[in-house]
């Protein structure tokens, strides 16, 4: 597998990685109309380029198809961290944690921080984040669970 940062062109397969993760994997931890708001079919394509192409993520790569995608913003601030619900448990989340740590290490970051879903949480406490509190975003009108996660850096 190889980690890259993101290229103009790869918006499409991020958001099949997106949803992927969230209607095959977090679907075990959320309800039907929560994943429907989190992930619609109905996406706006171009605000959804535009929105990768700000964040710029590292991009997985598994025999040319992308599986994975995670961003650190310049404040530690992780906005985006999928796994293709095709793809679980191969170790791809652990590789782009890694790739994320040493942005974090050459932008001189002193912590990094997510907004995690259940899903996604025991993952990040596994690879030291801490919960700081839980929270309820409403998408589409629909309120789903998650947690503000910080990890302090050496």
């Amino acid at each position: 597998m190889k980690i890259r940062r993101f290229r103009p062109g790869d918006e499409a397969a991020l958001f099949d990685v997106f949803f992927s993760a969230i209607h095959q994997t977090a679907a075990h931890d959320y309800s039907q109309e929560q994943i429907d708001a989190w992930a619609p079919t109905d996406y706006d394509k171009e605000a959804w380029a535009q929105y990768q192409q700000k964040n710029r993520p590292f991009v997985a790569v598994l025999n040319g198809e992308i599986v994975g995608y995670a961003d650190v913003q310049p404040n530690g601030y992780i906005d985006h961290f999928f796994v293709s619900g095709n793809h679980p448990r191969q170790g791809i989340g652990t590789q782009l944690m890694a790739r994320i740590h040493q942005e974090a290490d050459a932008l001189g970051l002193t912590e990094l921080t997510a907004n995690v879903s259940k899903t996604a949480e025991p993952f990040f406490a596994l690879h030291g984040f801490q919960v700081l509190e839980r929270g309820g975003p409403v998408r589409r009108g629909v309120t789903l669970q998650n947690a503000r996660m910080r990890k302090t850096l050496s």
